[in-house]
């Protein structure tokens, strides 16, 4: 289980990943890409293209999660324009980006 705490280390990718990497693939970006180490215990979030999903990776004792969340209609609003690759967040501001989105504005027919 993902535990948020305000000790919690966040660090937010600010360009789009490709989701058809998988924990591998985002290990293997934190590490080469970022410079992160991703077994640290951190939280590593990524962005779709498309901005309709967000994932989570965290190494937790003997294995990583990796959390998924997307959306069924619209399109998460707040990200970062940081010039940065990636970024330190608090949970409060976590929360505040998976809670946020645009509702999409599509007719109907």
């Amino acid at each position: 289980m993902l535990h948020l705490t305000s000790e919690s280390n966040i660090w937010l990718a600010v360009e789009p990943v490709d989701f058809r990497k998988q924990i591998d693939g985002l290990v293997a970006l934190c590490k080469n890409y970022f410079n992160k180490q991703p077994s640290s215990g951190d939280l590593f979030i990524f962005m779709n293209r498309a901005r309709t999903m967000v994932r989570i990776l965290c190494y937790e004792q003997h294995g990583y999660w990796l959390a998924t969340k997307r959306l069924s209609r619209g399109r998460y609003s707040l990200w970062s324009n940081q010039e940065t690759e990636m970024h330190s967040l608090a949970a409060h501001e976590l929360k505040e980006i998976l809670k946020t989105f645009v509702a999409s504005r599509t007719k109907r027919v």
